[in-house]
């Protein structure tokens, strides 16, 4: 996503060239004087917001996975809203250059502290979301590696007797609840056990060892999705 950040960061600096060129190059209202104080406000305070606006995207596009970056996409119309927000509000004290400076400082500052708390609070979702789904990684990983195992292990079988008991122990698997919890542990380590009874009988291709190994691991799969229903 850096190649991303990249054309972003080019079209922002089009963005503030062309605000400064349209800020210093327009003439002001006649018989007033342009560069007062309230402009320099309205000018510093969008400068400001563009800067900020570009932190923002540089955190939101800085990452590699495609799904963060998606999630960041609400932080990014976010800072961008407060970008607009600060061009109307920075525009009108720069463009009524007899405003007193203490009403441009004064909206200028509601302005960018709701865009600052909005920027939070978005930052703040995006984090909650990662957590719950680096969560949900980690809780469904021993089903997802033991559904591909049990897959690629099927594929392996030989005999017809070994396929079917291999075909038992993968639909077992693939159907099962694919949450984990600490509380499965134990269980867990049984059927991992079990398991590796099931991979050595499938190298040898011993139809009754890969029996009763696959019998034991499906009711210990059964075992399993009963302890997570009354976990929930």
């Amino acid at each position: 996503m850096k190649r991303t950040f990249k054309f972003y960061s080019v079209i922002w600096a089009i963005l503030l060239v062309l605000f400064n060129i349209i800020s210093f190059v327009s003439v002001g209202w006649s018989g007033q004087e342009k560069y007062t104080t309230a402009f320099w406000t309205g000018y510093i305070f969008i400068t400001f917001s563009f800067v900020g606006q570009l932190i923002c995207a540089y955190f939101a596009l800085r990452g590699n996975e495609l799904k963060k970056t998606f999630y960041n996409i609400s932080l990014i119309t976010t800072s961008y809203f407060g970008l607009i927000l600060s061009f109307v509000f920075g525009g009108v004290c720069m463009l009524i250059s007899s405003l007193p400076y203490w009403v441009g400082i004064i909206i200028c500052a509601l302005i960018l502290a709701f865009n600052i708390i909005s920027v939070i609070k978005a930052s703040a979702v995006v984090d909650i979301v990662s957590r719950v789904d680096d969560k949900i990684k980690s809780q469904t990983l021993f089903i997802k590696s033991l559904t591909a195992e049990a897959e690629e292990l099927l594929s392996r079988a030989k005999s017809e007797k070994v396929k079917t008991e291999c075909k038992r122990v993968y639909d077992a698997v693939r159907y099962s609840d694919p949450m984990s919890n600490e509380k499965l542990t134990s269980v867990e380590r049984e059927i991992t056990f079990k398991f590796s009874a099931l991979v050595n009988a499938v190298n040898d291709d011993n139809a009754d060892t890969a029996g009763s190994a696959a019998k034991d691991i499906v009711i210990l799969i059964g075992k399993r999705n009963k302890k997570c229903m009354l976990l929930k």
